[in-house]
């Protein structure tokens, strides 16, 4: 989520002039000669089909002003899925070293910290689930808080939040709200160590109290999903995935108390470049050095957030389970509801790569990216090590979204990393422009099948189609690329959103 909704909408109404020079079929360099002051080249996962869009979106400017971060290493990097974002593109990544100076930057996290999606499956089939897809739809959006400052059913106390925002998930597992296994499948198994709740504002706080467990608004859902397709059986296998399967897609992030954690910080770092000699492009790339003492409270105050925001899916992902076994008047557990994995997309995360050969602890910034480790990494779960870890890539809610496994090549080149999403390609404002004089709820159900819900109009107008990339062409970069590797394309059934 990025803050600014006229600065987005300005900045994409501009195209890129800059250079882009192709490295290979999916691979675009912009030279740091483009900029003086650029340390490192600019990189972007695309292809010949995206390029034009590229071009139409001033988001390759960011990734030459990324490059200009004190301790960056290799290059500054972006996703297929590519847009305009708060000082950082979404779909932007960097790592910076450290040891040598580097960095940690608000933008190169976002608003929306922790921002994630989670794969359920279930042993249900489009058979079990299309007689009773509206009624399911329906009372998913009765019993599940959605829309703009939404509460839930859960509120914590302050001492209760905090607790929760240093443990993450272990901690609802001892409210009885999550499993041992829930755990084992969430990235960092749903706790970012060194998280310190106590650099969290009250009035971060206040935000927070009643919101985990809530879905929010903007690009946010709870989707009902069946497996279209299996492209890679073994590791479909793996991830206990099949063709006609039904699973559900969860998107939420850290809400209004990670919002306002990155407000915070932005403000607390304002003055922070002048103080250590930064020479920057752009003051929305506010940052301090990782071992300052700003780096260090903004990495405790993020990780308290990112912890929220596991919570946040863990209970959301409750609510379904819940759903379902109210609609289909067998328990969860007989309904085979397990996690398959959650992925965290908006996030700094202090990792150990290797670097010109050497290998060293660096802070990849993850802004709108996803994790993507390989086969034998030691923090994939051990069920899923000899695979890969799975990556959960949303689209739009009218054609598809898809499960992929960590890529070979995804470490040498991307730290670790591939895209998050579809990627918009119009602004907000332009999608509910385009909108007007139609009823977008009408036509999902008329062209694709899709039973939508939405809190308002203007919500789905924003997320209709035609605002995203083909997903199809984005998942199709990154396989090429190496990053990471189709497994199972899964089609939308069903949508609530705020």
């Amino acid at each position: 989520m990025t803050k600014p909704l006229s600065s987005l909408t300005q900045a994409s109404e501009r195209s890129f002039t800059g250079p882009l020079e192709p490295v290979d079929d999916c691979t675009w360099r912009i030279p740091k000669s483009y900029k003086r002051g650029m340390l490192v080249d600019g990189l972007i996962f695309a292809d010949e089909r995206l390029i034009p869009l590229l071009r139409s979106d001033r988001a390759p400017e960011q990734v030459a002003n990324v490059a200009f971060l004190p301790g960056i290493q290799q290059a500054s990097l972006a996703m297929p899925d590519i847009h305009w974002g708060y000082g950082f593109c979404i779909g932007g990544v960097c790592a910076t070293d450290p040891a040598a100076g580097g960095v940690v930057s608000p933008g190169g996290v976002g608003y929306d910290i922790n921002c994630g999606v989670r794969l359920v499956r279930t042993n249900l089939t489009l058979a079990d689930v299309q007689p009773v897809l509206t009624q399911l739809v329906d009372q998913m959006i009765h019993d599940i808080p959605v829309g703009v400052g939404q509460g839930g059913n859960f509120v914590f106390s302050p001492d209760e939040l905090r607790s929760l925002m240093r443990e993450g998930v272990p901690f609802l597992a001892r409210q009885g709200l999550a499993t041992a296994d829930d755990i084992a499948c969430t990235e960092a198994e749903g706790c970012i160590p060194g998280a310190y709740p106590e650099y969290v504002s009250e009035r971060a706080l206040v935000r927070g109290a009643d919101q985990c467990g809530t879905v929010g608004a903007g690009n946010h859902f709870i989707e009902v999903q069946v497996v279209d397709r299996v492209e890679n059986d073994p590791v479909a296998a793996a991830f206990g995935l099949h063709a006609g399967q039904i699973c559900v897609l969860i998107h939420s992030g850290s809400r209004g108390l990670g919002y306002q954690v990155c407000d915070d910080a932005l403000r607390a770092l304002r003055d922070a470049p002048a103080k250590y000699g930064f020479n920057l492009p752009d003051r929305q790339l506010v940052c301090a050095p990782v071992e300052s003492p700003e780096g260090k409270h903004y990495l405790g105050a993020m990780r308290a957030a990112a912890n929220y925001a596991f919570c946040n899916r863990q209970l959301l992902m409750w609510h379904v389970r819940h759903v379902f076994a109210r609609i289909f008047s067998r328990s969860w557990e007989a309904l085979g509801m397990d996690l398959l994995y959650d992925v965290a997309h908006n996030m700094a995360k202090i990792e150990e790569h290797t670097v010109g050969g050497d290998r060293k602890d660096v802070c990849v910034h993850r802004k709108g990216a996803t994790r993507a480790f390989p086969a034998g990494h030691h923090d994939i779960p051990e069920r899923y090590r000899h695979i890969g870890q799975p990556v959960i890539i949303p689209g739009d809610m009218g054609r598809a979204s898809w499960v992929l496994v960590g890529g070979p090549r995804a470490l040498e080149r991307s730290f670790g990393t591939t895209c998050h999403g579809a990627g918009r390609c119009l602004s907000r404002t332009a999608a509910t422009k385009a909108a007007r004089g139609r009823n977008i709820r009408d036509e999902l159900l008329k062209q694709s099948g899709v039973v939508a819900r939405c809190r308002s109009h203007e919500g789905l107008a924003e997320e209709q189609p035609a605002a995203y990339k083909d997903v199809d062409v984005v998942v199709d970069v990154v396989h090429r690329a190496g990053l990471s590797l189709k497994v199972a394309r899964l089609k939308p059934l069903g949508v609530i959103k705020g």
